[in-house]
């Protein structure tokens, strides 16, 4: 038997209710008493008309922009008993993480109703477990672009009426125009449709705002093919020469070793190729680029909406005066300016303990800088060689890239004596 509660609990303050295209013939009783027992009925302007007149409680709209809003619009309504309308399942890309940001998860009461995507797949026969969600509402549509792999299947959160050209045509720039796309409006109302072209020969007019695409990935067979893990082919990216060459970037990642929920500096981001690489690893992970040149820092932002991640923030400035009030960093890379008086620590003194720190560089006087630093605080010094294969006359041969010294070490409480050599002030 469950303990009883404490006398003192409360409710919770807020029901946050999902609501389908069906309205209110779809929801269940535990979900219809909570909307006609609500004092105050709080949703878009689609929700709230698909309640009854039996629903009595005072109608509210979300105001726009509805992020900033919800705590001023709790606030104005508390101690009223509150119902929140929202799509589908709330916790699924819903309003319902914003109420638990705000009010904290145990004073909401959530009832979901099924989801769009669980809807999508149920309609096309899709196993739910193997399909990825990406969703553009409230988001660049250059997000996409980052889960575009040949024979995969996506389902896309519509923004509007407008969001299927504008996936046709991100499919067709990004070298996937043979995919099939297939718009599934009014999932589980009365007027559900679906229409279905590839995003080559996509010309349908825009349909019912309230819309999910289902893309079937297939990549053109002249289009370039972008892996799932760092080491993108160079041509991926538009560079003037100052880009961290193929293998050398896979194993620079490796030793940034990212993972979910980190943030990154990229200092002396060049083409931003560290930054990208790191973002596509996985979705919630963040970067920083800081780029002293306005052409190299304008470049960045291309590549990174290009390649799938335009959350990547651009810092145009010198460092280290341009690292001040950035929020600190789980990891550091630097690939250029290391000579720079102040950067090296800079970089160093942002990282928390645990924090990682890698530094790349070709110059004998840079290489110098990262070996006392070695001697100091210990970590991997490695020195990293490519050759490629070229022509020799009628023959192949080896031609060498220049090598590349490369430190990488993880910030601890304290330096082992053992790591710092006798006399060493660097």
């Amino acid at each position: 038997m469950a303990p009883a509660a404490p006398e003192n609990s409360a409710p919770p303050a807020v029901s946050v209710i999902g609501i389908g295209a069906d309205g209110w013939t779809g929801l269940p009783d535990a979900s219809r008493a909570a909307l006609r027992d609500a004092q105050v009925l709080i949703g878009g302007a689609r929700q709230l008309a698909l309640l009854p007149q039996r629903c009595t409680g005072q109608r509210v709209t979300w105001p726009t922009p509805l992020r900033p809003a919800v705590p001023a619009l709790l606030t104005a309504h508390r101690g009223s008993r509150i119902a929140v309308l929202a799509s589908g399942d709330p916790m699924f890309y819903g309003i319902g993480r914003a109420l638990a940001e705000t009010l904290g998860p145990d004073a909401l009461h959530v009832l979901p109703h099924p989801s769009s995507v669980s809807y999508a797949c149920a309609r096309i026969g899709w196993p739910l477990e193997d399909t990825e969600t990406v969703t553009l509402v409230g988001r660049p549509a250059a997000r996409l672009a980052a889960a575009l792999h040949d024979g995969r299947r996506l389902l896309v959160l519509s923004a509007d009426a407008a969001t299927p050209a504008t996936v046709a045509a991100l499919l067709r720039e990004r070298g996937f125009g043979p995919s099939r796309m297939r718009v599934l409006e009014q999932l589980g109302g009365e007027h559900e449709d679906c229409t279905d072209g590839t995003a080559d020969t996509w010309q349908h007019p825009p349909g019912d705002p309230l819309n999910v695409i289902a893309v079937d990935c297939r990549r053109a067979p002249d289009a370039l093919r972008l892996g799932a893990v760092p080491g993108l082919p160079d041509a991926a990216y538009e560079h003037d020469g100052q880009l961290t060459k193929r293998h050398i970037r896979a194993a620079t990642l490796a030793a940034l070793a990212p993972a979910p929920g980190e943030l990154l500096w990229d200092v002396g981001g060049g083409s931003g190729s560290i930054a990208i690489e790191w973002m596509r690893t996985h979705p919630s992970l963040r970067a920083i680029g800081v780029e002293r040149d306005t052409a190299r820092a304008a470049r960045i932002a291309r590549n990174a909406d290009r390649l799938g991640v335009p959350g990547l923030r651009v810092v145009e400035g010198r460092a280290p005066a341009a690292l001040a009030g950035l929020p600190a960093p789980d990891a550091v890379f630097i690939g250029g300016g290391l000579t720079v008086p102040g950067l090296l620590d800079a970089c160093w003194d942002a990282l928390p303990t645990g924090g990682r720190l890698v530094a790349n560089t070709v110059t004998l006087e840079s290489e110098a800088l990262l070996a006392a630093r070695h001697r100091r605080h210990g970590g991997d010094l490695v020195r990293l060689a490519v050759a490629h294969a070229v022509p020799v006359g009628g023959f192949t041969g080896w031609r060498q890239a220049m090598p590349v010294t490369q430190w990488s070490v993880t910030k601890n409480p304290r330096t082992p004596l053992a790591a710092r050599a006798p006399g060493d002030n660097a």
